[in-house]
């Protein structure tokens, strides 16, 4: 039988441990810098000899101290070293979290990925918690929300079913902007209206690629890519932070219906090719277990990776 002294300090031992652990999860690894993870890759549709470096940010959730202007910038000034042909920027830069914090405003984070610098330029989506976190866009379900009115002014163009023909050694190829695919689904339900979940039109986005170069989509939410057509050679979306937390490949949160199927990596499918970034910050609740930040880069017409399940 287990003796009181030993009842109690076992009992000791595990709220020191879930103590350390919770000290850990808020205020060590949401607050690590970025590691660079790299994925070279050549997926069906994409030109082996076609070179293309994508530096590729997502989720800052920009908020103090958790993602404060510093760090913003920091980041910034690291993207800016992995000489990309181009840096994409995935979606979700408001804060988004249920627990007392300081949001940092649009006007101030977007002046700092103003500084950004790739040949190929810097392209944007927008994510769930852009359009949640905007009263006015919830209101009138439609947008532009504030943060893809904060890139636009500086100069960042947003890609809301869009398509951008780039040129890279001479050969052409398409970035494909998806609009978030939950972006309306709360403010639908809080008002008990029907009609689509997001802002997203994948038939308006296919119409504006108008040539058979190669093309990559771009969608926050992974949840499109067992629905993706053909026509796009990859995939890259952020939106899951990884589970943000994963204790040895549990996920207890997930955040969107297929989150939990594509939490983090490379996923190849029927042929086709899934990027998923963990991401930068933290939304809900600023926790992050196992899934530290990053900053995902893309080597396109490098080797194929295997399959992450």
């Amino acid at each position: 039988m287990l003796s009181r002294r030993s009842f109690l300090k076992g009992a000791a031992w595990l709220g020191a441990s879930l103590t350390s652990l919770g000290a850990y999860a808020i205020g060590v690894e949401p607050m690590l810098w970025p590691r660079i993870v790299r994925y070279p890759i050549t997926p069906a549709g994409w030109p082996s000899d076609l070179k293309l470096r994508i530096v590729t940010l997502s989720d800052f959730h920009a908020c103090d101290p958790w993602m404060s202007i510093n760090r913003i910038r920091s980041i910034v000034d690291t993207a800016n070293t992995l000489d990309g042909d181009v840096i994409l920027l995935l979606g979700d830069y408001i804060s988004g979290k249920r627990l007392p914090h300081r949001a940092v405003a649009p006007a101030d984070w977007a002046r700092e990925l103003a500084r950004l610098k790739a040949p190929l330029g810097v392209h944007a989506i927008l994510g769930n918690h852009d359009w949640w976190e905007d009263e006015d866009a919830m209101r009138s379900l439609k947008g532009p929300p504030a943060a893809g009115k904060a890139l636009s002014d500086v100069g960042i163009r947003v890609l809301e079913n869009e398509a951008l023909r780039l040129v890279q050694h001479n050969r052409p190829f398409w970035l494909a902007g998806l609009g978030d695919q939950i972006a309306f689904q709360w403010a639908r339900r809080r008002n008990g209206l029907s009609g689509p979940r997001g802002s997203d039109d994948m038939p308006l986005l296919l119409s504006r690629i108008t040539d058979e170069a190669p093309a990559i989509l771009l969608a926050h939410e992974p949840d499109i890519f067992p629905r993706a057509p053909e026509r796009f050679a990859l995939t890259l979306s952020g939106h899951t932070h990884g589970g943000q937390v994963n204790l040895l490949g549990w996920r207890p949160a997930s955040a969107s219906p297929l989150s939990a199927r594509y939490a983090h990596g490379h996923f190849r499918e029927n042929g086709r090719d899934l990027l998923v970034t963990s991401g930068l910050g933290c939304s809900i609740a600023p926790i992050r277990i196992g899934v530290p930040p990053e900053i995902m880069v893309v080597e396109l017409g490098g080797t194929l990776l295997p399959s992450k399940a």
